[in-house]
């Protein structure tokens, strides 16, 4: 999964990029934006909550990490928990910032997923603080065939919110969310989008049995697209990550691809993978900026020794309403 650096390769890429002036190049991992009055905010794996922020897109400037200690209660449930915070997810609702976050280690679902919120995302504003609210979803070996990492927040047809997840095991979940968006509403509602059988050329290492993971959901005219990372991030030169689409006009699902599979049984129709200079691409977010769509991932460089590093595509649609894109250099 995206979220699996391990500390020595995080350091490495923050020593490198904690500079003023950054290129589209910056080391990151899981990547996630947000648009206000004319700055991107970036928020990415790291500890504390890597964060960024940008007037172009381009060139990006390191902000101070979300939390500067790890939330109190993240040790007592991931025991093997690092300090490393994962694929955050970034909303805005009735003025205020919403922060979804990821607690686990390597190889384990034994994890949860968290929030914080702000007014502001601007740290030099008097108002601007993360209050954490600590655990909304967590999964437990043994109980459940799945894990609770890669949160994503959508609200669906009846302006209802779910926050959707996974990584591996059974597949991508959503379950739904109360109106405050701090707690899952009751009585408890979940649905299964997407999953797919492990393949046997995988490295048999990794747990659980699809190597699935990351749901970003994104609604354009009538459908809800869910994008999801398929094969193996974090390997440098033997990351085989890429981004697979389907859609569906509700937001729970059946999700289907452009050949009619639905994601539920394995399919997706191919966005972006690995190329000439990239090992492997995926871990996507997609937004409309100023009219635009855009996608927001990370590729494994194979001019630098296979870091990560982040890309922003252009997402255009073709006749039949599906996605591709045009990498923004």
């Amino acid at each position: 999964m995206a979220k699996r650096l391990s500390f020595l390769l995080l350091m490495l890429i923050f020593t490198s990029t904690q500079i003023m002036a950054q290129s589209s190049r910056i080391g990151v991992h899981d990547p996630v934006a947000i648009e206000v009055n004319g700055t991107y905010y970036m928020y990415s794996t790291g500890h504390g909550i890597a964060s960024w922020k940008s007037d172009d897109m381009l060139n990006w400037e390191f902000m101070t990490p979300v939390f500067k200690e790890s939330p109190s209660w993240a040790k007592k449930e991931v025991p093997k928990f690092d300090g490393n915070i994962w694929a955050p997810d970034i909303y805005y609702l009735n003025n205020k910032y919403y922060l979804y976050y990821s607690i686990s280690s390597f190889a384990s679902n034994r994890s949860a997923m968290g929030v914080a919120t702000n007014v502001t995302l601007n740290p030099e504003d008097e108002d601007y603080q993360w209050v954490d609210h600590g655990k909304i979803v967590e999964s437990v070996p043994g109980r459940d065939n799945w894990n609770a990492i890669d949160p994503n927040l959508i609200f669906d047809e009846n302006n209802v919110p779910w926050l959707s997840f996974g990584s591996f095991w059974g597949g991508l979940k959503m379950v739904r969310l109360s109106d405050d968006l701090l707690s899952i509403a009751l009585p408890q509602e979940w649905h299964a989008i997407a999953s797919r059988q492990r393949n046997k050329g995988l490295d048999e290492s990794d747990p659980g049995n699809a190597a699935i993971e990351a749901p970003f959901i994104f609604k354009k005219g009538e459908y809800y697209y869910l994008f999801a990372s398929f094969d193996l991030c974090c390997r440098g030169a033997r990351s085989t990550y890429n981004v697979r689409v389907g859609r569906s006009k509700s937001a729970t699902g059946p999700y289907i691809d452009k050949d009619g599979v639905p994601m539920m049984q394995g399919g997706g129709t191919l966005i972006v993978e690995g190329d000439e200079n990239y090992y492997g691409i995926g871990h996507n977010s997609v937004y409309t900026f100023d009219n635009d769509d855009y996608m927001f991932s990370h590729g494994y460089d194979k001019a630098d020794r296979g870091r990560s590093k982040l890309m922003v595509h252009r997402v255009l649609w073709d006749d039949e309403q599906w996605p591709y894109v045009e990498e923004i250099k």
